[in-house]
């Protein structure tokens, strides 16, 4: 290259830009990178990878949301997460430009976007080939829109559908049927489903919140039946006839189950704990609290099997006795963390006998409403 030969930053060619484009890393930066010249500007537009469209509460915003997320999403076409949380008006014909532009999404929240219905997820469908997640929390969706959604979007991993309403069983199938790669879905508050939609489930579903759903046991064990559930929350199952019918989870279906949240399941007796804590050996959380027909035997069989558990939560259990105490302080050896309080059968004696041979175990006494790590532990 000749000596007086003078070169700039507007020669370099637009990879270089865009990679520093995208190291760049206050907003300012950014914003300030796009006013430079029309070039730079297209620059920054191939480099955004995420969109927030913020809610509206003014009258007639319906046909605002169709105007500006068509622009934006002509403008950013390089898109791989947009997030339209809690834009409570916007319609189904907002997304239209994913038919266009969103073949490289990965991420699409709508939570609490009540206009959008089949025919929004159908444009999602069609459009966003690439999507890995999507949230529909709240939204009045139907079995058919999710069919359309599974059977054009298979490579979804992770599928938030709690309080939609009007889903059932028949839209969990088709999800069980095409999206083979599966991790994670939560189904809670949706009281249609009953758990027989999961049967024949991917290996891969790690993770399943269905906290306040009507599962039978036959769909229990289609929820457990591909075999790799590591998380699973049924709180709040509603009582069947014919006893507590959950000592499935623990006949070879659930070996690697490290969470179990069985909070308010006041029907779970010791028939279903001894199976779980034989048939569950990786288990590090059990949430047992108000689970009131479990008594010796159960208890027995939790200190006797469950080697690895490292948090129990007991509050409120009605039967949890000295006795049954006496059996967790004797076994459980690794465990670090026991919720309890309310237990009336627990005297004053039982509990400082256990606190003075299980001194490393923390003691809580308040309502812990939660168990296991976060969703983002199993996308790591």
């Amino acid at each position: 290259m000749p000596e007086d030969t003078v070169t700039s930053m507007t020669d370099l060619p637009d990879d270089c830009l865009l990679m520093i484009f995208r190291r760049l890393e206050s907003c300012a930066d950014s914003d300030s990178f796009g006013l430079t010249c029309r070039r730079w500007l297209q620059i920054q537009c191939l480099g955004r990878g995420s969109l927030q469209l913020r809610s509206s509460y003014r009258p007639n915003v319906s046909q605002e949301y169709v105007r500006c997320l068509s622009k934006l999403l002509m403008r950013f076409q390089r898109l791989d997460s947009i997030t339209l949380t809690g834009c409570t008006e916007l319609p189904d014909l907002a997304l239209t430009q994913l038919q266009f532009y969103g073949f490289n999404l990965k991420t699409l929240s709508l939570d609490c976007c009540f206009g959008i219905t089949d025919d929004g997820l159908a444009m999602v469908a069609k459009g966003c080939p690439s999507l890995v997640t999507i949230s529909l929390y709240r939204c009045n969706i139907t079995d058919v829109g999710l069919e359309i959604l599974a059977k054009s979007c298979f490579h979804l991993e992770n599928v938030n559908l709690s309080y939609c309403v009007l889903v059932s069983d028949r839209g969990i199938r088709a999800f069980s049927r095409y999206c083979h790669r599966l991790r994670a879905m939560t189904v809670s508050y949706c009281r249609g489903i009953t758990g027989s939609g999961f049967r024949g489930c991917s290996p891969t579903l790690s993770y399943l919140e269905a906290d306040s759903c009507s599962l039978t046991p036959e769909g229990l064990l289609g929820a457990v039946s591909g075999g790799g559930l590591q998380y699973l929350n049924v709180s709040c199952l509603r009582c069947w006839v014919g006893g507590d019918g959950l000592s499935g989870i623990g006949e070879g279906y659930a070996a690697r189950l490290q969470y179990l949240n069985f909070r308010l399941c006041r029907f779970v007796g010791d028939e279903s704990v001894e199976a779980i804590a034989k048939g569950c050996p990786a288990l590090k959380e059990w949430n047992l609290a108000v689970c009131h027909e479990i008594r010796v035997r159960g208890w027995d069989a939790i200190g006797l099997h469950c080697r690895n558990l490292e948090i129990l939560h007991v509050n409120r259990c009605r039967n949890l006795c000295n006795r049954g105490l006496l059996a967790i302080q004797d076994g459980c050896e690794r465990l670090g963390v026991l919720y309890m309080h309310g237990c009336r059968r627990v005297n004053y004696v039982g509990l400082e006998s256990f606190k003075r041979m299980r001194w490393k175990v923390r003691i809580r006494g308040e309502e812990h409403m939660c168990v296991g790590p976060s969703l983002d532990k199993f996308f790591c």
